[in-house]
């Protein structure tokens, strides 16, 4: 029986919801200031705006919902959903005044597909876009990456006790440190680290190519964040293509492998734990999930002779395969090759690989291969029970950060998040097929959306059905936060109408 909400429920999700909201306006204030260094006076003028926006939102909500009373499980969750759509309305403002959108839909789809880390999108004319405007497109994902969460636990909350229940809504579970608040800055610690050391080295192989140095640190700082949140948004049209570096590719395939890894792994490392990083069921799975799907890539393209060196063949194929399986979405190949050259087997294998993805509790999306390691524990422990005595007492067991026995509950959660992907991914499918897309195009950039990865095969467009842009945006949203707190939102909503008091 659903119980309606009482007053009292909605002044706690107004008052966090708000301090989310002002988080998102303190993060704007860094393109601002970029803005103000370029005198690029009009972006400036716009972020002015979309901060007062998110300002007078934030602390308007926070007034009207005044409150002692502290976050619940439920109220958290809806917190946690909630706020990424407003997020998203607010944060769209500035996108939308640049004057390289062209609607407000199509500015949400990138301010969505930027949270989420996804990298897909719409914005017209990037190459010529203010430094501000890029600056402020590659921070969203960035922090989006973390968390948007993540940054009011680590700057705006101040030990609340549902705090918990916030982070696990975003789509995350581990605690690095006893207290969340602990966890989250520890994260910004982590990422902000790897920020100095990825932005630096890919900061020189760009002046190494040629770029001044004010550029090499923008394009550095830029594709650091694209790589480090697998977020896949780059400062050029041609995405990391536009280098035709070696040494710009081995570095950007480092970060997104890296911030791919779950937090709780980096933390074991820095803690000294280096074992972890051969010995956890994530990077096992995830090496195994990721050499199958070369193999299988490289054979279906050295077979169909596209390209005609060995060294440029394993070259393509494993920059695009690891930037799906990480779910980064950078590309060093044009959108529509992966229809005109890499054909079904080859748009297969990577749609296998985006549709896995890499770590839970990381900047990735996807299915994640921690629940790929236990259902696979699961299959090899029901084949054990099937050829053992009856009275055989038979388990699994599997590394995470501890040894950790298999048990039904664990298994049952996987598969429920698993089976939930599985569904998302075939109805968006579906609804591409039903706008009229061939159905390999259909399966590749739904499940690219659905992933939050970012590869595209050409559907994504200013041009594409504003249904499907809806629905992508849908997509991306349920796919980063990993679908219960959405869940909670849409009960919490059926709540309000139909709960009894």
């Amino acid at each position: 029986m659903l119980l309606r909400p009482r007053r009292e429920d909605h002044l706690v999700i107004g008052k966090y919801t708000g301090k989310i909201v002002i988080g998102i306006g303190l993060l704007m204030v860094v393109p601002l200031l970029t803005s103000i260094v370029f005198a690029e006076w009009d972006t400036a003028v716009d972020f002015v705006i979309s901060i007062s926006l998110c300002m007078a939102f934030g602390y308007g909500t926070q007034a009207v919902c005044r409150t002692d009373r502290d976050l619940g499980w439920s109220h958290g969750l809806v917190v946690a959903s909630s706020s990424w759509l407003v997020a998203t309305a607010i944060g769209a403002m500035p996108h939308w005044l640049s004057g390289h959108m062209g609607s407000y839909l199509d500015a949400m789809f990138d301010v969505m597909s930027g949270y989420t880390t996804t990298g897909l999108y719409l914005m017209q004319d990037l190459d010529h876009i203010a430094h501000g405007l890029n600056m402020w497109r590659h921070l969203l994902t960035f922090a989006g990456g973390q968390g948007i969460v993540v940054i009011a636990l680590t700057f705006l909350f101040k030990g609340a006790v549902g705090a918990y229940t916030v982070y696990v809504g975003e789509g995350k579970d581990e605690r690095l440190l006893p207290n969340v608040v602990q966890t989250a800055r520890a994260i910004w610690l982590v990422s902000l680290v790897w920020l100095a050391v990825g932005a630096a080295a890919l900061a020189i192989a760009g002046l190494a190519l040629g770029q001044d140095p004010v550029r090499a640190v923008l394009h550095g700082l830029w594709v650091y964040m694209g790589a480090w949140s697998t977020g896949g948004f780059a400062p050029q049209s041609y995405n990391t293509l536009y280098y035709h570096s070696l040494a710009y590719e081995l570095i950007a395939i480092v970060v997104m492998i890296a911030g791919s890894f779950n937090f709780a792994l980096h933390w074991a490392v820095w803690t000294g734990s280096r074992r972890e990083i051969r010995r956890n069921v994530e990077t096992v799975s995830f090496a195994i999930t990721l050499s199958l799907t070369v193999l299988i890539a490289t054979f279906a393209l050295a077979k169909a002779g596209v390209y005609s060196d060995a060294m440029v063949l394993f070259r393509k194929v494993f920059y695009q395969l690891a930037s799906g399986h990480t779910t980064t979405g950078f590309s060093t190949i044009y959108s529509r090759a992966f229809v005109t050259q890499w054909g079904p087997m080859g748009m297969l294998a990577t749609t296998i690989a985006m549709a896995i993805g890499a770590s839970a509790c990381s900047t990735a999306g996807g299915i994640k291969g921690i629940r790929i390691g236990v259902i696979f524990k699961a299959f090899v422990q029901d084949v054990r029970k099937s050829v053992s005595p009856e009275n055989a007492l038979i388990s699994e067991r599997y590394h995470h950060i501890r040894d950790i026995t298999l048990s039904d509950g664990l298994v049952r959660s996987a598969m429920t998040i698993t089976i939930a992907y599985v569904l998302l991914y075939a109805l968006i499918t579906l609804a591409g097929v039903l706008y009229g897309y061939d159905f390999a195009d259909a399966v590749f950039e739904g499940v690219s959306a659905a992933s939050n990865t970012g590869l595209s095969c050409g559907v994504t467009s200013p041009s594409m059905p504003e249904g499907m842009k809806a629905l992508y945006i849908l997509a991306m949203w349920l796919g980063r936060l990993e679908f219960m707190s959405v869940f909670a939102l849409g009960g919490y909503a059926i709540s309000i109408v139909r709960g009894r008091r």
